[in-house]
Protein backbone atom coordinates (compact mmCIF):
# COMPACT_ATOMS: atom_id res chain seq x y z
CA UNK A 1 0.00 0.00 0.00
CA UNK A 2 1.31 3.57 -0.82
CA UNK A 3 2.24 5.51 2.29
CA UNK A 4 3.07 9.67 1.90
CA UNK A 5 6.89 8.97 3.92
CA UNK A 6 7.99 6.38 0.91
CA UNK A 7 6.31 8.23 -1.14
CA UNK A 8 8.12 11.49 -0.63
CA UNK A 9 11.10 9.37 0.43
CA UNK A 10 11.38 8.42 -3.02
CA UNK A 11 10.72 11.84 -3.95
CA UNK A 12 13.23 13.36 -2.10
CA UNK A 13 15.73 10.95 -1.65
CA UNK A 14 16.87 11.95 1.55
CA UNK A 15 14.67 13.58 4.39
CA UNK A 16 15.48 15.70 6.86
CA UNK A 17 13.48 14.73 10.18
CA UNK A 18 13.40 16.54 13.08
CA UNK A 19 15.15 17.37 16.36
CA UNK A 20 14.86 17.13 20.07
CA UNK A 21 11.24 16.85 21.82
CA UNK A 22 12.55 17.12 25.48
CA UNK A 23 15.17 19.39 25.49
CA UNK A 24 12.60 21.86 23.23
CA UNK A 25 9.91 21.69 25.72
CA UNK A 26 12.32 21.92 28.62
CA UNK A 27 13.31 25.39 27.44
CA UNK A 28 9.23 26.29 26.98
CA UNK A 29 8.72 26.03 30.82
CA UNK A 30 8.35 21.90 31.35
CA UNK A 31 9.56 20.94 34.91
CA UNK A 32 12.18 17.74 35.28
CA UNK A 33 9.74 14.70 35.89
CA UNK A 34 6.80 16.29 34.70
CA UNK A 35 4.62 14.08 31.96
CA UNK A 36 5.16 16.08 28.79
CA UNK A 37 2.72 14.38 27.03
CA UNK A 38 0.11 16.00 29.57
CA UNK A 39 1.29 19.42 28.29
CA UNK A 40 -0.85 17.99 24.51
CA UNK A 41 -4.33 19.06 26.50
CA UNK A 42 -2.70 21.74 28.82
CA UNK A 43 -0.30 23.07 26.22
CA UNK A 44 -1.60 22.77 23.13
CA UNK A 45 0.01 25.76 21.79
CA UNK A 46 3.00 25.10 23.15
CA UNK A 47 3.06 21.85 21.22
CA UNK A 48 2.11 23.54 18.50
CA UNK A 49 5.61 25.46 18.98
CA UNK A 50 7.56 22.54 19.11
CA UNK A 51 6.43 21.11 15.87
CA UNK A 52 6.34 24.49 13.46
CA UNK A 53 9.66 25.08 14.82
CA UNK A 54 11.25 21.61 13.22
CA UNK A 55 8.92 22.22 9.91
CA UNK A 56 10.25 26.25 9.72
CA UNK A 57 13.84 24.61 10.16
CA UNK A 58 13.22 22.45 7.51
CA UNK A 59 12.10 19.14 8.49
CA UNK A 60 10.58 17.26 6.29
CA UNK A 61 9.27 14.82 8.98
CA UNK A 62 8.50 15.21 12.78
CA UNK A 63 8.03 13.36 15.67
CA UNK A 64 4.76 13.68 17.80
CA UNK A 65 4.54 14.26 21.36
CA UNK A 66 3.63 10.98 22.68
CA UNK A 67 7.16 9.32 23.47
CA UNK A 68 5.64 8.12 26.91
CA UNK A 69 2.39 7.45 26.07
CA UNK A 70 1.81 4.14 27.39
CA UNK A 71 0.22 2.38 30.33
CA UNK A 72 3.34 2.05 32.29
CA UNK A 73 4.65 5.41 31.92
CA UNK A 74 1.45 7.57 32.05
CA UNK A 75 0.69 5.41 35.53
CA UNK A 76 3.40 7.56 37.19
CA UNK A 77 1.34 10.51 36.77
CA UNK A 78 -1.97 9.16 37.57
CA UNK A 79 -2.83 9.02 33.52
CA UNK A 80 -2.85 5.80 32.45
CA UNK A 81 -6.59 6.04 31.30
CA UNK A 82 -5.80 8.36 29.09
CA UNK A 83 -2.89 6.37 26.68
CA UNK A 84 -5.45 6.98 23.20
CA UNK A 85 -6.63 10.44 24.27
CA UNK A 86 -3.39 11.97 24.94
CA UNK A 87 -1.57 9.90 21.75
CA UNK A 88 -4.54 11.13 19.32
CA UNK A 89 -4.25 14.74 20.51
CA UNK A 90 -0.44 14.52 19.98
CA UNK A 91 -1.60 13.69 16.11
CA UNK A 92 -3.99 15.80 15.59
CA UNK A 93 -2.09 18.83 16.22
CA UNK A 94 0.85 17.73 14.69
CA UNK A 95 -1.65 16.99 12.10
CA UNK A 96 -2.84 20.47 11.39
CA UNK A 97 0.72 21.76 12.05
CA UNK A 98 1.34 19.21 8.19
CA UNK A 99 -1.23 20.00 6.70
CA UNK A 100 -0.86 24.18 6.95
CA UNK A 101 2.85 23.90 5.92
CA UNK A 102 2.29 24.91 2.12
CA UNK A 103 4.40 21.25 1.31
CA UNK A 104 4.70 18.02 1.98
CA UNK A 105 5.35 17.24 5.86
CA UNK A 106 5.31 13.83 7.42
CA UNK A 107 3.85 13.27 10.84
CA UNK A 108 5.35 10.15 12.32
CA UNK A 109 3.43 8.75 15.71
CA UNK A 110 6.22 8.93 18.26
CA UNK A 111 6.15 5.35 20.49
CA UNK A 112 9.24 5.31 23.00
CA UNK A 113 9.67 1.83 25.55
CA UNK A 114 7.39 1.20 27.98
CA UNK A 115 9.88 1.53 31.11
CA UNK A 116 9.40 -2.01 31.75
CA UNK A 117 12.02 -5.10 31.06
CA UNK A 118 10.50 -7.90 29.51
CA UNK A 119 10.06 -11.81 30.18
CA UNK A 120 11.98 -13.78 30.92
CA UNK A 121 14.49 -11.25 32.55
CA UNK A 122 11.65 -9.22 33.92
CA UNK A 123 8.11 -9.15 34.37
CA UNK A 124 6.78 -7.64 31.18
CA UNK A 125 4.66 -10.03 29.07
CA UNK A 126 4.49 -10.32 25.43
CA UNK A 127 1.32 -10.26 25.01
CA UNK A 128 0.96 -7.25 27.57
CA UNK A 129 3.40 -5.37 25.90
CA UNK A 130 1.65 -5.88 22.76
CA UNK A 131 -1.35 -4.43 23.98
CA UNK A 132 0.34 -1.24 25.25
CA UNK A 133 2.18 -0.41 22.16
CA UNK A 134 -1.35 -0.71 20.07
CA UNK A 135 -3.31 1.08 22.41
CA UNK A 136 -0.70 4.17 21.66
CA UNK A 137 -0.68 3.17 17.78
CA UNK A 138 -4.43 3.59 17.36
CA UNK A 139 -4.80 6.49 19.04
CA UNK A 140 -1.89 7.93 16.37
CA UNK A 141 -3.43 6.96 13.76
CA UNK A 142 -6.74 8.44 15.34
CA UNK A 143 -5.09 11.57 15.25
CA UNK A 144 -3.77 11.52 11.57
CA UNK A 145 -0.56 10.79 12.34
CA UNK A 146 1.17 9.16 8.58
CA UNK A 147 3.61 6.84 10.39
CA UNK A 148 4.21 5.52 13.99
CA UNK A 149 7.58 6.19 14.94
CA UNK A 150 8.91 3.24 17.47
CA UNK A 151 12.38 5.19 19.07
CA UNK A 152 14.84 4.24 21.97
CA UNK A 153 14.13 0.50 22.31
CA UNK A 154 17.05 -1.33 23.73
CA UNK A 155 15.46 -4.76 23.66
CA UNK A 156 15.04 -6.84 20.76
CA UNK A 157 11.61 -8.45 22.33
CA UNK A 158 10.33 -5.08 22.95
CA UNK A 159 10.93 -4.03 19.12
CA UNK A 160 9.16 -7.03 18.19
CA UNK A 161 6.06 -6.45 20.33
CA UNK A 162 5.68 -3.10 19.07
CA UNK A 163 5.80 -4.33 15.44
CA UNK A 164 3.03 -6.32 16.82
CA UNK A 165 1.09 -3.10 18.05
CA UNK A 166 1.54 -1.24 15.08
CA UNK A 167 0.49 -4.04 12.67
CA UNK A 168 -3.10 -4.27 14.98
CA UNK A 169 -3.75 -0.74 14.72
CA UNK A 170 -2.44 -0.56 10.50
CA UNK A 171 -0.38 1.86 11.04
CA UNK A 172 2.95 1.68 8.87
CA UNK A 173 5.79 2.48 10.99
CA UNK A 174 9.49 3.44 11.62
CA UNK A 175 11.39 1.95 14.28
CA UNK A 176 14.96 2.96 16.10
CA UNK A 177 16.78 1.72 18.82
CA UNK A 178 20.01 3.35 20.90
CA UNK A 179 23.17 1.63 20.92
CA UNK A 180 24.69 3.39 23.66
CA UNK A 181 26.78 0.69 25.65
CA UNK A 182 30.23 0.37 24.16
CA UNK A 183 28.26 -0.21 20.78
CA UNK A 184 25.32 -2.25 21.78
CA UNK A 185 21.97 -1.19 23.04
CA UNK A 186 21.42 -2.14 26.46
CA UNK A 187 20.40 -5.45 26.45
CA UNK A 188 23.42 -6.31 23.51
CA UNK A 189 22.48 -6.11 20.45
CA UNK A 190 25.04 -5.19 17.16
CA UNK A 191 24.38 -2.89 14.45
CA UNK A 192 24.52 -6.20 12.40
CA UNK A 193 21.90 -7.95 15.08
CA UNK A 194 19.40 -5.56 14.31
CA UNK A 195 19.53 -5.95 10.44
CA UNK A 196 18.79 -9.12 10.70
CA UNK A 197 15.94 -8.74 13.74
CA UNK A 198 14.18 -6.17 11.27
CA UNK A 199 14.70 -8.62 8.52
CA UNK A 200 13.07 -11.70 10.45
CA UNK A 201 9.91 -9.45 10.83
CA UNK A 202 9.15 -9.95 7.87
CA UNK A 203 5.03 -8.92 7.17
CA UNK A 204 5.47 -6.84 10.38
CA UNK A 205 9.01 -5.02 9.35
CA UNK A 206 9.16 -1.12 9.73
CA UNK A 207 9.39 1.18 6.46
CA UNK A 208 13.42 2.07 7.66
CA UNK A 209 14.85 1.55 10.89
CA UNK A 210 18.07 2.58 12.24
CA UNK A 211 19.68 4.26 15.23
CA UNK A 212 19.05 7.50 17.77
CA UNK A 213 20.27 8.87 20.93
CA UNK A 214 23.14 7.00 22.08
CA UNK A 215 26.36 8.41 23.16
CA UNK A 216 26.79 11.24 20.44
CA UNK A 217 27.08 11.59 16.97
CA UNK A 218 30.15 9.96 16.19
CA UNK A 219 29.38 6.86 17.67
CA UNK A 220 26.29 7.09 16.03
CA UNK A 221 27.83 7.15 12.59
CA UNK A 222 29.76 4.53 13.29
CA UNK A 223 26.79 2.50 14.05
CA UNK A 224 24.98 3.45 10.70
CA UNK A 225 28.23 2.50 8.84
CA UNK A 226 27.67 -1.16 10.98
CA UNK A 227 23.78 -1.23 9.00
CA UNK A 228 25.03 -0.28 5.96
CA UNK A 229 27.90 -2.90 5.67
CA UNK A 230 24.92 -5.61 5.89
CA UNK A 231 23.53 -4.32 2.83
CA UNK A 232 19.82 -4.28 3.82
CA UNK A 233 16.97 -3.68 1.54
CA UNK A 234 15.07 -0.85 3.90
CA UNK A 235 15.98 3.00 4.37
CA UNK A 236 18.50 4.08 7.23
CA UNK A 237 17.58 6.23 10.22
CA UNK A 238 20.15 8.38 11.64
CA UNK A 239 18.88 10.58 14.58
CA UNK A 240 21.78 11.56 16.60
CA UNK A 241 22.46 13.55 19.96
CA UNK A 242 23.86 16.99 19.42
CA UNK A 243 26.92 16.35 20.85
CA UNK A 244 27.39 15.07 24.55
CA UNK A 245 25.60 16.36 27.72
CA UNK A 246 26.84 18.40 30.38
CA UNK A 247 25.85 19.65 33.76
CA UNK A 248 26.02 23.43 33.68
CA UNK A 249 24.94 25.92 35.85
CA UNK A 250 22.13 23.66 36.75
CA UNK A 251 20.81 22.59 33.36
CA UNK A 252 22.21 19.41 30.69
CA UNK A 253 23.58 20.77 27.90
CA UNK A 254 24.48 19.26 24.82
CA UNK A 255 27.80 20.29 23.02
CA UNK A 256 27.17 20.15 19.96
CA UNK A 257 26.84 23.23 17.49
CA UNK A 258 24.53 24.01 14.86
CA UNK A 259 27.98 23.56 12.26
CA UNK A 260 28.77 19.87 13.99
CA UNK A 261 25.39 18.51 13.14
CA UNK A 262 25.66 20.02 9.63
CA UNK A 263 28.76 18.17 9.68
CA UNK A 264 26.98 15.21 10.83
CA UNK A 265 23.84 15.34 8.44
CA UNK A 266 26.21 15.41 5.35
CA UNK A 267 28.55 12.84 6.65
CA UNK A 268 25.02 10.43 8.02
CA UNK A 269 24.16 10.34 4.67
CA UNK A 270 27.39 9.32 3.43
CA UNK A 271 27.20 6.85 5.61
CA UNK A 272 24.36 5.47 4.09
CA UNK A 273 21.31 7.13 5.80
CA UNK A 274 18.45 8.32 3.93
CA UNK A 275 16.29 9.58 7.02
CA UNK A 276 18.24 12.14 9.35
CA UNK A 277 17.19 14.28 12.15
CA UNK A 278 18.59 14.96 15.08
CA UNK A 279 17.52 14.23 19.08
CA UNK A 280 18.32 15.24 22.72
CA UNK A 281 19.96 18.72 22.24
CA UNK A 282 18.92 19.37 18.67
CA UNK A 283 17.22 22.19 18.15
CA UNK A 284 15.55 24.30 15.18
CA UNK A 285 19.18 26.49 14.55
CA UNK A 286 20.73 22.79 14.36
CA UNK A 287 18.49 21.97 11.61
CA UNK A 288 18.38 24.53 9.97
CA UNK A 289 22.22 24.30 9.21
CA UNK A 290 21.66 20.41 8.61
CA UNK A 291 19.10 21.27 5.86
CA UNK A 292 21.29 23.73 4.39
CA UNK A 293 23.84 21.36 4.42
CA UNK A 294 21.68 18.74 3.06
CA UNK A 295 20.80 21.07 0.47
CA UNK A 296 23.87 22.50 -0.81
CA UNK A 297 26.87 19.81 0.25
CA UNK A 298 28.10 16.67 -0.92
CA UNK A 299 30.44 14.08 0.09
CA UNK A 300 31.50 11.49 -2.37
CA UNK A 301 32.48 8.53 0.03
CA UNK A 302 31.47 6.27 3.36
CA UNK A 303 33.48 8.31 5.94
CA UNK A 304 36.33 6.90 7.51
CA UNK A 305 36.24 6.21 11.33
CA UNK A 306 39.51 8.45 11.60
CA UNK A 307 37.47 11.24 9.60
CA UNK A 308 34.43 10.75 11.80
CA UNK A 309 36.34 11.32 14.77
CA UNK A 310 38.28 14.68 13.48
CA UNK A 311 34.90 16.01 12.39
CA UNK A 312 32.36 14.95 15.04
CA UNK A 313 34.82 13.87 18.31
CA UNK A 314 36.07 10.62 19.47
CA UNK A 315 34.22 7.82 20.06
CA UNK A 316 32.54 7.07 23.68
CA UNK A 317 34.30 3.28 23.32
CA UNK A 318 36.92 1.93 21.26
CA UNK A 319 35.09 -0.95 19.69
CA UNK A 320 31.62 -0.78 17.69
CA UNK A 321 30.10 -3.98 19.38
CA UNK A 322 30.52 -6.28 16.92
CA UNK A 323 34.56 -7.68 18.40
CA UNK A 324 34.03 -11.15 20.09
CA UNK A 325 36.25 -9.41 23.07
CA UNK A 326 32.50 -7.55 24.07
CA UNK A 327 29.93 -9.81 23.68
CA UNK A 328 27.99 -9.62 26.42
CA UNK A 329 28.96 -13.01 27.70
CA UNK A 330 32.45 -12.28 27.23
CA UNK A 331 32.36 -9.16 29.45
CA UNK A 332 30.33 -11.20 32.42
CA UNK A 333 33.15 -13.77 32.12
CA UNK A 334 35.76 -11.10 33.10
CA UNK A 335 34.01 -9.85 35.86
CA UNK A 336 33.71 -12.78 37.30
CA UNK A 337 37.01 -13.32 36.93
CA UNK A 338 38.15 -10.25 38.59
CA UNK A 339 35.77 -10.49 41.34
CA UNK A 340 37.14 -14.21 42.38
Amino acid sequence: MPNPFSDLLETNGVLLADGATGTNLFNMGLMSGDAPELWNTQEPQKIKTLYKGAVDAGSDLFLTNSFGANASRLKLHNAEKRVHELSRVAAEIGREVADTAGRTVIVAGSVGPTGEIMEPVGTLSHALAVEMFHETADGLKAGGADIGWLETISAPEEYRAAAEGFALAGLDWCGTMSFDTAGRTMMGLTSADMVKMVNDLGDHAPLAFGANCGTGASDLLRTVLGFAAQGPERPIIAKGNAGIPKYVDGHIHYDGTPELMADYAVMARASGARIIGGCCGTMPEHLRHMREALDTRTMDHPPALEEIVDRLGAFSSAADGTDKENTPARRATRRSRRAS
